[in-house]
């Protein structure tokens, strides 16, 4: 029997390699002045990659359940990689269309199965913590960046662009390989002696999923479309803030660009921190008020923040809608097990990560459009803040329906 904390770390492995796609802003400048890419090309290329992160999550997700994390994770290893190594060849090459390939297409895919690798084994290996466990493995995601940036700004200064690609491709490669090759399910029915102890002698009762189904059977319930609603205006209210967090700093409270270049990386941090405390309280507060106090929260903070004229007050919101942000993404695999079982968890997880591809395109849009338009963000976080009105109400009408069926499943076993 493999150890499930070397699971976790297998899990993290991935995640933190591929989440240093976050990390892509330390490759605009260099890329424009170098090439003399236009920046909206040069932009395209993280477009891209999430893009097919997205569309490769929903389609692979069903290969990922029917030939186990082993395979997925190698390959989600062989796209990744390659694809690093094909934007080396592009950049040697001064070749826009290669990056374009190499790292928005193949490491787009790569970045979609790897994403969804780990989540469902995770959720099995840890039936006592659903929520610390894959919020463990996510907040890898979220803190790839802090890793991977530096040392893509030192590798680009010291050496070259194409050289700080072909590394950067062969270490993942490698890391994502040595992860993958551990990962494995648990036998089915599989508790961990303490729990099994504890289930024993009546001290713990284990709660029961909804229903166990399999995606397809999941896309055609109303709590499916309820969940992609809720994810899509997390998602895309919360990238809105990362692509304005720094001119929004300048404007509203007249800080530097250095000094909102700071805050920026911050933001990092805080997006991780988040992903693995509000998915370890989930497992306490329970799912559904989880993401009704993450939409509250963000109802006022979004108000807040185009008033605030305290610098220490602006950061304290700003950090606290970035943990609402990660922590979206990391309690939403032990939902999707509270609602549909562990059946086909993977894949169900890879058809509502499309909620991430389509807001990534929406946020940004919607803030730069109104930036544009009024001279200010202040008319984009007040509609943000009224998105997440919308958001609440779906929360509450998820939490009612939970509720009547946990009380049905009750009776019925009475």
């Amino acid at each position: 029997m493999k150890n499930r904390w070397l699971i976790a770390a297998s899990a993290v492995g991935i995640h933190g390699s591929i989440g240093s796609v976050y990390a892509w802003s330390v490759f605009n400048l260099p890329l424009e002045q170098t090439f003399g890419w236009d920046k909206s090309a040069v932009a395209g290329t993280f477009s891209l990659a999430i893009f097919f992160l997205g569309l490769s999550a929903a389609i692979m997700g069903h290969f990922v359940e029917r030939h186990g994390p082993r395979k997925a994770g190698l390959i989600a290893a062989t796209f990744w990689g390659a694809g690093l190594l094909v934007a080396g060849l592009g950049t040697s090459l001064e070749s826009i269309y290669l990056l374009w390939l190499g790292y928005g297409v193949l490491g787009g895919i790569g970045l979609g199965v790897g994403y969804i690798t780990p989540v469902s084994t995770l959720v099995k290996w840890f039936p006592d913590r659903r929520g610390f466990a894959t919020g463990l493995a996510i907040m890898g995601f979220g803190f790839g960046a802090m890793i991977g940036g530096p040392v893509f700004g030192y590798l680009m200064e010291n050496f070259s662009i194409p050289a700080t690609f072909y590394t950067a491709g062969i270490a993942y490669m490698v890391i994502m390989y040595l992860s993958a090759l551990y990962l494995e399910r648990p036998p089915e029915g599989w508790m961990p002696d303490n729990m099994k102890a504890a289930v024993a002698a009546g001290s713990k009762k284990v709660t029961q999923d909804l229903s166990q189904q399999t995606a397809n059977e999941a896309v055609k319930t109303a709590p499916f479309y309820w969940l992609w609603v809720m994810m899509f205006i997390n998602i895309a209210c919360g990238i809105g803030v990362i692509y304005s967090a720094s001119p929004l700093a300048q404007e509203t409270i007249g800080l530097t660009p250095t000094e909102a270049a700071a805050v920026v990386g911050l933001m990092a941090v805080f997006n991780g921190i988040g992903r693995l405390a509000w998915a370890t309280f989930s497992d306490t507060l329970g799912r559904p008020n989880t993401y009704i106090a993450f939409f509250v929260l963000q109802i006022a903070l979004f108000l807040m923040l185009p008033n605030i004229t305290s610098v220490i007050l602006f950061q304290v919101v700003l950090f606290t809608i970035m943990t609402c942000y990660g922590g979206g993404f990391a309690t939403l695999p032990a939902f999707i097990g509270d609602l549909f079982g562990t059946k086909q968890l993977g894949a169900i997880h890879g058809y509502i990560l499309t909620a991430w591809a389509f807001a990534g395109l929406v946020g940004p849009q919607i803030a730069a459009y109104l930036r544009s338009v009024t001279g200010s963000y202040e008319l984009t976080l007040y509609i943000f803040s009224g998105a997440f009105i919308v958001a609440l109400a779906v929360s509450v009408l998820m939490k009612s329906y939970i509720t009547k069926t946990r009380a049905s499943m009750v009776a019925a076993n009475a």
